[in-house]
């Protein structure tokens, strides 16, 4: 009997999490512009190799909120303003994509290759950024309130005007970041590597220089 009742437990949570959309979705049964995304992704692969029948993927306001992203070779993919609500980006190579204005909250970009990427005036609310490769990114602008971006490398990247309110910066690394125009109040920095000779303002806990 009381297996009886896990699994029944098990079906009635697996029904939730697909109700609340919590259930992924594959790049071949998206579709943007008449095309499946996997198809799409597919041609700019060959784009980058410089193979026939390439073409640079143009993603812009594309609906890919959930899809599963994980590992995926999206360099240079011109996602502008799509809704990539809770998508799968773990481990996604998307050095120098287009992500600006692109809503990106609750979405998995653990370990994510996002060096030199365009994430001006993203939205990254609770999003998971633990562990990636943000170097030169451009985050003017961007919302990552509640963001867990543990162990992530943001040198020298771009943060003016980002808000980072209720962040996890521990151990972040934020060495030759200027930080001055970025919105970091409250945030713990105790543990965030920081730019040498920078001073926390008041009801934040300073790093380690």
């Amino acid at each position: 009997m009381c297996g009886h009742n896990d699994f029944i437990r098990r079906k009635n949570q697996a029904f939730l999490d697909h109700s609340k959309g919590g259930s992924l979705r594959s790049p071949k049964s998206v579709r943007h512009n008449g095309k499946k995304v996997s198809e799409i992704i597919e041609a700019h692969r060959k784009f980058v190799r410089g193979q026939d029948g390439g073409a640079r993927a143009d993603l812009t306001g594309a609906d890919l909120s959930r899809i599963d992203f994980e590992k995926a070779e999206l360099a240079l993919v011109n996602f502008q303003g799509a809704n990539l609500e809770g998508a799968n980006l773990r481990e996604a190579k998307l050095s120098n994509a287009n992500l600006s204005e692109t809503n990106l909250r609750g979405a998995d970009l653990r370990k994510a290759d996002l060096t030199e990427t365009d994430l001006h005036k993203a939205d990254l609310t609770k999003a998971h950024v633990g562990g990636a490769e943000m170097f030169r990114a451009n985050l003017n602008g961007a919302i990552l309130r509640q963001a867990d971006l543990g162990v992530a490398n943001l040198r020298d990247a771009d943060v003016n005007g980002a808000d980072f309110a209720g962040a996890n910066l521990k151990a972040t690394i934020l060495r030759e970041t200027k930080l001055d125009g970025a919105k970091l109040d409250g945030v713990d920095l105790s543990t965030t590597l920081l730019p040498k000779g920078y001073l926390a303002s008041k009801g934040q806990a300073s790093g380690r220089s």
